[in-house]
């Protein structure tokens, strides 16, 4: 069989690994490549060097999307796993209709993020006008707004996740320490957690470039008011590239920055949460 395998292994490859050269790399290293030049198109392209980059660093709106999206960032990781990791420890403690709060919680993350992004911009500013104000007329109303959309988008998936890796925790474990007279606190920081670190590198990662990466439904909510205060990343790059005649390199650029802080923060956070995964 194994022969057979690496006989045919091309055969059964070669399509997928043409159409991702195709569709994926190739955009990708002419995309970094027009990063340096100023272009409407393709065929028009002229190097300008490290311009783009300059000007990229330069725009305070650019600077400000930044900034908001590690905020936002930063917050929403939090938030979400602590959250959804709570909801699925309670939900692996034998309470009645597990299965019911399971499809639930995960309902969200079935819903596109555009209209996810109108549906909690009228629930948000039904809320907001009784005080006379709406999502857009304060940044902070727009990122909490935000902070709220992707928890309640994400916690039920997380939560699917975390289960999964608490049962999967040996039953010997969890008596053992029992036996050992160790409190619920303690079998949890001890027992379960260093468990369950598979499943957090997991959720971590994801919550981590999903939140940087947000667009759709910063697009919906309000879509960088006021004043662009609360573009975030994504819709900054939108915004240059298709709202700023001659930025497109500009745009480009922004674009390049945005992978390589993905790469790195993924990277990065893969590394440190998989170095203090317990093999079962």
């Amino acid at each position: 069989m194994q022969k057979a395998y690496k006989k045919y292994f091309w055969i059964f490859v070669l399509p997928t690994l043409i159409a991702f050269t195709l569709f994926f790399i190739i955009p990708f290293v002419l995309g970094i490549g027009l990063s340096f030049c100023k272009f409407t198109t393709v065929t028009n392209a002229v190097w300008v060097g490290t311009d783009n980059y300059v000007k990229a660093f330069s725009n305070a709106d650019f600077l400000n999307a930044l900034w908001f999206t590690v905020k936002f960032t930063v917050v929403s990781v939090i938030s979400i796993n602590v959250i959804s990791f709570i909801f699925a420890y309670g939900l692996t403690r034998g309470i009645k209709g597990t299965n019911l709060f399971r499809t639930t919680f995960f309902m969200p993350n079935l819903i596109g993020g555009i209209v996810l992004g109108y549906i909690w911009q009228l629930m948000i500013n039904g809320v907001l006008a009784g005080f006379g104000v709406t999502i857009t007329t304060d940044a902070k109303y727009g990122f909490w707004g935000l902070v709220i959309l992707m928890n309640w988008q994400l916690i039920g998936y997380m939560m699917i996740i975390y289960i999964a890796g608490i049962q999967n925790i040996p039953t010997e474990l969890a008596e053992a320490a029992k036996i050992d007279g160790a409190t619920k606190m303690q079998a949890l920081f001890k027992v379960t957690i260093p468990m369950v670190m598979s499943s957090i590198t997991i959720c971590l990662f994801l919550t981590l470039t999903n939140s940087f990466k947000l667009f759709d439904q910063n697009l919906a909510l309000t879509a960088g008011a006021p004043s662009r205060k609360t573009s975030m990343l994504a819709l900054d790059i939108y915004t240059t590239f298709y709202n700023r005649n001659g930025w497109e390199g500009v745009g480009q650029a922004k674009a390049v920055i945005f992978f390589v802080i993905v790469g790195i923060l993924a990277l990065t956070q893969l590394y440190l949460t998989r170095n203090r995964e317990v093999e079962n």
